[in-house]
Parts: C-alpha cells; structure tokens; sequence
C-alpha cells in the first residue's frame, strides 16, 4: 500500500525546500532565487537556484532539478519511501502504516544486518586459533591491537563455507547472503564463502552501518591481492570513502587521501585521525562531492613513484573545480643500498621516519597550482632551446586555465623564471592562448545557437521531442496548470493528444491531482517520476511564463497541440488540417463576439 497523497502533500508543504537544501548548500539571495553551489557535480561559480515561489531546485550547469522530495533522493541516495521517511522524521511527522515493509527498503536492512554479523563473524575468528596467521600479518604490519580493533579487523577462514554456516544458522537464507556480497552462488544450488584466507576489512559509511568489505590475501597464497564486496544494495564504490566515518570528527584543518587502506590505519595509529581512502578504485566527482561536505582542504597523498603520480595527476583533473583547496604531500625520494629508486608508500615512510617526519611533509605539502608546474619542470630539459620551449607551451596551457589573474601572474613568473624568460613575454603568450580557447568556445556556442533545435531538446536522450512546436506549447500547459490551479477549467484537452509521452505522463498526474483535491506543486511527484523526468520537468516549470493572460494563452497552446495531432495522424492529407483550423478562427470569433 503506497503512502498516501495527503501524507505527502503536508510533508512537502512544512518542508520548505530552501531550508532542507539550506542545511546541504551555503545559499544567497539573488534575485527572486537563491543561488549556491550544485552539490551534484563540481563547479566553481553557482549555477543551482533554488525557488522558493516554486518549490523547486534547478541546476543550470547539469541540469538536475526537482522538488525537496527528489532533492533528499538525489543527495542521499534514497529511495522515495526512505526519502519521505527522512524528511518526516526532520519535521516531526510519523508515515503512516503502509500494511508492510516496502521490498527495497527490507532488502537494504537485510543486506547491513548481514554485513554487520558478518563483521562480528570476522572479528571472532581473528581471535581464534584459526586467526592465528591473520594476526602474525597484522603484527608484521605493525597495526596494534588497540587499532586492529578500532577499525574491527578480521580473519577469514580458508574453509569454503565458514561465514555462510555460521549466518545461515542466524535465520539469513542464501539469496540474503549473495544479495549482501558475502556469497557466491554455486553450480549445483549451493553457495560459498566469497572471502577466503584473508585480512578482512570491514567498510562503515558515516551512519555507522558496515555496507561491505575490503580484504587483503596473506603472503604466499594465490588469488587477487586485493578483494572488495561487489557492489550491492548497500555498498557503492563510487559512493564510499574508507573511514570517513572517523575522519569526519577530525579536529585538524583538512582531510588526506592516500590510496591505501593499510596506510589509512597505519597513519591513524600514528595520530593523523584525518586520513581516507577511496575503496580500491580511483577517485570519482562523486568522491570529490561527498568529502567536500566534509572538509574545505583535501591533501592528496599517493605512492610516490610514476604510478602514484600518474594517479595524483588525474585526481587534480576531477578536483580542479571541487569546492575545496587542493594541496600535494609529496614523499621524498628513497634509494636502495644500490642506489635505485625505490616506491614509498605512508604506510612504509611512517614506520622508517615517524609522525614528526610525515607532520613536516605535511606541513610543507605544495598547493595543486606549484604540484602541476614543478612536476612540468621535472620532465624538462632546459638545457636545451627544444626542451625550454616545450615546457613553456605546457606551462602556458597550465596557467592559462587558471581563472583568476592574480594566480596567472604568481604562477607565470615562476613557470618565466623556470625558463629564463620575462614574466611579460610569458603572460603575452598566456593571454593569446586564452584568446584562443575563448575563440574555440564561441564557435561552439554559435553552432549550438544555429541548431535551436537542439537547445530546445530535453538534455536525457531518453526524453527528446518528436515534435518541437507540440512539445513547447504542452510545456506551456504544464506551466499555466502548475502556476495557477484555476487554469485546469481552461485545460480542456486529452493527454493523448500530447506527442512527447514525459509531458503527457506529466499532465495527467496533475490532472488527477486537481480533481482529488491535492497540491499541483510539481515536488508532489517525485514518487511517479524518474530522476531524468523531474530534472526535465523542473527546467519547463523554471522558463518563464505569464499568468497575466493565462486564459488566452492556454487557448493559443492547446490549439497548437490539436494542430499538431492532426498533423501526425494524417501526414499526407492537409484536408483535415484545413478543417481544424477553420473551426478554430469560427471559435475564435465567437469568442470573440
């Protein structure tokens, strides 16, 4: 049974929208709107409004958009049940029984009371005597047991079936057990352990739930180095930082990314409880937007041979518009007894230097913009004109896309001393090659205004129009309707006759809306629509439209669709369409009488 529409109305009308984004999005007012940065993609000036006449949110930049309801899904990634049961929650309302546990939602606590015995399972067994080589590595790590129990290591059994056993005996069938990611389905209708003569490492998100495991194979024996839980209802790779839920609570100015979660533990026992990692796969915007939540300065941290920096070049490509400082802890050199470049990792510089070593990299660690022109300069030849002239067309690129002037003048003079020219002749070239680019994006910008077509389409290729000149007046419908209730008397037209099947979906729902009594605001759907469609549906909502001739306009926009109906039914006769429009220009006179 669905969570009745009165429900949903009321909750929406005592949650306004600018104080939920509010507690997500530093907003300010401009204009009738607020105005913040989008907390769904990376951006550095604000392109996310927020209505407070209209109840909606629109990102001008990625296009997501919707109402508070869809907000908190989008954000928190929840279903619309568990969206609704948050906002309820925040407000103070109790959601009424809906005669069962909605399916999603009892899979999801299903899959986390799994991992979280599963967690308990590991725990007791590294205590075990079968534990007994887990807890030989963890020493040989030197991970002490004060945080090998902080952050709740395990062992997993090398018998094929000691954890699915030990759940299935705790009332958990097997589809639970591979739905959470800790079993496998075998050939014959069995299922085995997925985890097996390994370290385990429970994943806690920032609620305190374990969503899954990342697990590390003991020395000697096959199989992949490093396993996490495949992705599952509860656990997102793409969503979960490693101990986040700890460095949250950190009372030192920013948080540090390595790529290790041994590293991660290492340096925590060390005393900076400000370390994190992504879960054994490379950052994501999705990353970026989650610790930017948490901290405003982030200190990348990787291996520091090619690999590592290969990696630290990509994460300062997708952190480049995040709203935080970026700053670069590079390790110093090591050398073998040979003289050979050796790989340090934190987890190996801590142990051979101590936390006082690490605290003055730290300390010293170089701001994104000094990282990117020192490493240029490292893979230079300034010896020679070639090697000189090829660093200055890769320095020229790096600062040129800095945005302010004050950084392009800082970090121009040092790339022009670099290469023993003026700071002037550098910021010449700098200029022209922004000059350039800014060419480059005019053209674009004149093709796309030369294809209005395209600009008028719906960004989710799912969506897009048949027919514009149909689409634009049912989108004009939607907003008369949406704007003004009243306006349904003058609506008199059937849905079918709509030719983009979203605008129709669209009207109909309101429609049925009206006639029950229930609220129009377009943040009421959020549980009929998909995200792409309320996105869609809140850019029409946020064009602009008049109410001051409603009643003439809706007019002018359902002749338009019928035109247009009689059109696509009859393509190869113009007699009915004839027709149709003779009956219009009568009606239209007697109107006007």
């Amino acid at each position: 049974m669905p969570i009745p529409e009165q429900f949903i109305d009321e909750l929406v009308a005592r949650s306004e929208i600018s104080e939920v984004v509010g507690e997500y999005v530093h907003l300010t007012p401009k204009g009738s709107n607020l105005w913040g940065l989008c907390p769904f993609h990376n951006e550095k000036t604000p392109s996310f409004s927020v209505s407070r006449d209209k109840q909606i949110y629109h990102c001008f930049g990625c296009g997501k958009g919707g109402g508070v309801i869809s907000f908190v899904m989008e954000l928190e990634h929840l279903s619309f049940p568990d969206a609704v049961r948050h906002l309820a929650k925040r407000v103070g309302m109790e959601v009424p029984d809906t005669g069962g546990d909605d399916a999603g939602r009892k899979k999801l606590r299903r899959a986390l009371e799994a991992n979280r015995e599963a967690a308990r399972f590991y725990h007791e067994q590294l205590k075990s005597p079968g534990g007994a080589a887990v807890r030989d590595y963890i020493a040989q790590r030197q991970i002490s047991p004060r945080f090998a129990t902080r952050f709740g290591l395990g062992a997993a059994p090398s018998e094929w079936d000691g954890l699915t056993r030990a759940l299935t005996a705790k009332g958990f069938t097997k589809m639970e057990l591979i739905d959470a990611g800790l079993a496998v389905a075998g050939k014959n209708g069995g299922i085995y352990d997925k985890f097996r003569a390994r370290l385990m490492l429970p994943v806690i998100d920032v609620r305190g739930d374990v969503c899954g495991f990342t697990s590390r194979i003991l020395p000697g024996l096959e199989g992949a180095k490093y396993l996490n839980s495949p992705d599952t209802v509860c656990f997102k790779k793409s969503r979960l930082v490693y101990a986040l839920n700890f460095a949250k609570n950190t009372k030192r100015p920013n948080l540090i990314l390595v790529e290790g979660n041994i590293d991660v533990i290492t340096l925590h026992q060390a005393g900076f409880d400000n370390v994190v990692a992504t879960m054994g796969t490379a950052l994501t915007e999705e990353h970026a937007r989650i610790l930017s939540r948490y901290t405003k300065e982030l200190v990348l941290c990787y291996d520091n041979d090619s690999a590592g920096k290969k990696s630290t070049d990509r994460v300062l490509g997708i952190l480049k518009d995040a709203d935080m400082n970026v700053r670069v802890l590079q390790l110093p050199n090591a050398v073998d007894a040979e003289g050979k470049p050796l790989k340090q990792d934190p987890d190996d510089f801590i142990k051979k230097f101590g936390p006082a070593a690490f605290e003055k990299c730290l300390n010293g660690s170089a701001g994104q913009n000094d990282y990117q022109l020192d490493t240029l300069l490292q893979g230079a030849d300034l010896a020679t004109d070639e090697g000189r002239m090829a660093f200055l067309k890769a320095a020229v690129e790096t600062v040129g896309k800095l945005a302010s002037p004050i950084e392009r003048e800082i970090y121009g003079n040092k790339a022009a001393t670099a290469a023993g020219i003026s700071g002037a002749s550098f910021a010449l070239e700098v200029e022209r090659w922004r000059k350039g680019r800014a060419r480059q994006e005019r053209k674009k910008e004149v093709r796309r205004d030369l294809t209005p077509t395209m600009t008028l389409q719906p960004k989710s290729r799912e969506l897009r129009y048949d027919n514009i000149r149909s689409a634009r007046a049912e989108e004009g419908v939607l907003r008369l309707v949406m704007l003004d209730p009243a306006l349904f008397a003058e609506a008199k037209v059937d849905p079918g006759r709509f030719s983009s099947p979203v605008l129709g979906k669209a009207f109909t729902l309101l429609k049925s809306r009206h006639d029950q009594g229930l609220s129009v605001q377009l943040g009421a759907l959020a549980g009929e629509l998909t995200g792409d469609e309320m996105s869609h549906l809140t850019a029409v909502l946020d064009q602009p439209e008049s109410l001051a001739n409603g009643k003439w306009a809706m007019t002018d926009y359902i002749k338009t669709i019928e035109t247009e109906a009689v059109a696509r039914e009859n393509p190869k006769s113009g007699d009915a369409l004839l027709e149709l429009r003779a009956k219009q220009r009568e009606k239209t006179m007697e109107d006007g009488q």
